[in-house]
């Protein structure tokens, strides 16, 4: 008895060495790993822990599975664990413990996209999110990406809050914590089937999983399996999928295939419009929104100060009072040198250059982009342009400006960054 024990015990090593060797490591240890191997008669019985792992290894690893039971005379057979079956605490076992997210304190402010101040820029990405919300879209996943405070987390708490059927939202913070805490706690299986279980998934800040291989693996299988099921698939970053670092080339490929859309940091409108919601007074809104930076973060924490300081002080909030009470966070008004040379540090020449009688291709194209940059974003004449410029006379600075005209007609990437140099400079 003890010798047949012994060989079987042989054979089911190396059964599972010969898996091994046809599977790439992740998902050996992640899937066939946790099985419990037995063999009765001519069959290979593979156990797993819960119905939704053996459904996706039957649909995935079958081939591999049969192939090497073949090479030993054997039929592979997959069932569940019942309840009733051995108690032997193994690794990744669900009868021992189920799984439940750890609850965190969250304040959401969003009821809705009504509470998301759209501007033109933001239409399209707005028209994405409230149609993933509405039911199933073809687009999954829809990949949101732009600068902190440009409204990814607030369009992501509007899905949530108006999307039907069952929603999972976690940040990529959190995604990274809970896998990890599965995995030592042998719930892993439990949290695959909490994450799956949904009809919309949202994950908040992507790049937080960066070089973390083994929940890359596990977020790549997750998304490739919420698609193939037709569930809906939410995922932000502050860079576009290909700019992320961290990430392998696969995972990068997975997540800029469905929908990519960029939010456009607040203009002047829409934070005039934020801080009139948040009950500051129209002309107070009016005349401090052009002087505070394009981030959302920081028109909020303007609108609280406003807030607070009626709340404690039992005064109106009046122009004055703002420029004093906001002295650290209002920009100051920017003097057309400022302007020149903030453009020269985003357009990477030198301020000297520019100004001086520099005729290489670049410092001439810099310097005319200024030129017409200065023309649409200030009051300024043609004649003080040109002196700000280098003392450049009339004629060169209508010349200058005619030849990015045209250029901004053929050239969309050129047109982009004069539009993003006159929003810079208003």
């Amino acid at each position: 008895m003890q010798a047949a024990a012994t060989i079987k015990m042989t054979n089911l090593e190396q059964i599972k060495e010969a898996i091994a060797a046809k599977m790439d490591s992740a998902s050996f240890t992640s899937w066939i790993a946790p099985l419990q191997f037995d063999i009765c008669g001519d069959n290979l019985i593979l156990t797993a822990q819960n119905q939704f792992s053996a459904d996706f290894i039957g649909s995935v690893h079958q081939n591999v599975l049969s192939s090497v039971a073949a090479q030993f005379g054997l039929n592979v057979s997959l069932c569940v664990r019942g309840v009733t079956a051995t108690t032997t605490s193994i690794a990744n076992d669900n009868n021992v413990q189920a799984y439940a997210p750890v609850k965190t304190a969250q304040v959401t402010t969003s009821t809705g996209f009504d509470s998301f101040v759209c501007c033109d820029e933001n239409a399209f990405v707005l028209s994405a999110c409230k149609k993933i919300a509405a039911g199933s879209v073809s687009f999954s996943p829809l990949f949101i990406y732009g600068a902190s405070g440009c409204g990814k987390s607030l369009l992501t708490d509007c899905i949530e809050s108006s999307a039907n059927g069952r929603t999972v939202k976690m940040s990529g913070g959190q995604f990274v914590a809970e896998f990890t805490r599965s995995l030592h706690d042998r719930t892993i299986f439990a949290f695959k089937d909490f994450c799956r279980n949904c009809d919309t998934f949202i994950l908040d800040d992507v790049q937080a999983l960066a070089g973390k291989r083994a929940t890359c693996e596990e977020f790549a299988q997750l998304v490739m399996d919420l698609r193939a099921a037709g569930k809906n698939i939410v995922l932000t970053a502050n860079v576009a999928p290909n700019n992320l670092n961290g990430f392998d080339r696969r995972l990068q490929s997975l997540l800029a295939s469905g929908l990519v859309a960029d939010v456009a940091a607040p203009n002047t409108n829409v934070k005039r419009v934020m801080l009139m919601r948040s009950g500051v007074s129209s002309d107070v809104a009016e005349a401090i929104s052009a002087r505070i930076a394009g981030d959302g973060h920081l028109v909020g924490g303007v609108a609280m100060k406003i807030k607070t300081y009626t709340e404690l002080m039992g005064q109106t909030v009046t122009m004055d009072v703002a420029q004093h009470l906001l002295a650290d966070t209002l920009q100051k008004a920017k003097t057309p040198i400022a302007m020149v040379k903030s453009m020269c540090e985003k357009l990477g020449v030198a301020y000297d250059a520019v100004c001086g009688k520099g005729r290489c291709r670049a410092v001439v194209l810099a310097r005319q982009m200024m030129m017409a940059v200065l023309k649409e974003a200030t009051n300024l004449s043609l004649t003080e342009i040109g002196r700000v410029c280098g003392d450049r006379d009339h004629a060169t600075v209508v010349y200058a400006i005619s030849q990015i005209e045209k250029l901004k007609n053929t050239d969309l990437v050129l047109a982009a960054q004069i539009n993003q140099l006159v929003a810079d400079c208003k």
